[in-house]
């Protein structure tokens, strides 16, 4: 154990002499640089702020996005509709007014909206990586409509809640990236990404 110790110390005042810093770490673990795990996760990610292709024009962005909004809303009150006439004890509940529903629709779909233009200057692989995004935020988002299971609201009622979260996610996604899409870029001759 002295000599271990002292094998330290001598590797210590070598780096001290050549001026090198040392990093403390056990004898079985080299440290891992936190650039390496950061470029690992946007490696993961696809996310490589390298993109091959030209970015959707805003017009298209703008389209999409009144798109999205007009069809989350008109998916939104159809299954309302659809939820009171299969379950009429859910008629009147309060998250089913058009004002409740609309503005976190609008605001969400927005949200999106703004994301999908930087999720493709920063991806060579936008549609890869917006769809895993646009899950993930989704299954957030259901995280509310626990918390009204929680508090003893009706089944019925949360499960055409979970239904407009769903449909709003597959109308906004599919409007961006199909309407929004992006272009090729004719300066380097790549093709359309269908990721």
């Amino acid at each position: 154990m002295l000599a271990q110790g002292s094998r330290h110390m001598v590797s210590a005042d070598r780096h001290a002499a050549t001026g090198a810093s040392l990093a403390v770490a056990s004898p079985k673990r080299r440290p891992v640089a936190q650039a390496t795990i950061i470029d690992r996760s946007l490696s993961i990610a696809k996310v490589d702020f390298s993109p091959r292709h030209r970015q959707p024009s805003l017009i298209r962005v703008a389209l999409a996005s009144v798109l999205s909004i007009g069809g989350s809303l008109l998916a939104d009150a159809l299954l309302v509709a659809a939820g009171t006439a299969a379950f009429p004890s859910t008629n009147g509940y309060v998250h089913f007014q058009f004002h409740d529903y609309a503005r976190l629709t609008i605001v969400g779909v927005l949200i999106a909206c703004v994301a999908w233009p930087i999720v493709t200057r920063i991806t060579s692989s936008p549609r890869w990586l917006f769809l895993r995004l646009a899950i993930l935020v989704t299954l957030l988002l259901l995280v509310p409509d626990l918390w009204l299971l929680a508090r003893h609201q009706s089944p019925k009622a949360v499960g055409v809640l979970v239904a407009m979260h769903l449909a709003i996610a597959l109308v906004t996604y599919n409007a961006l990236v199909r309407v929004a899409r992006i272009r090729r870029d004719r300066s380097r001759g790549a093709v359309r990404s269908v990721n």
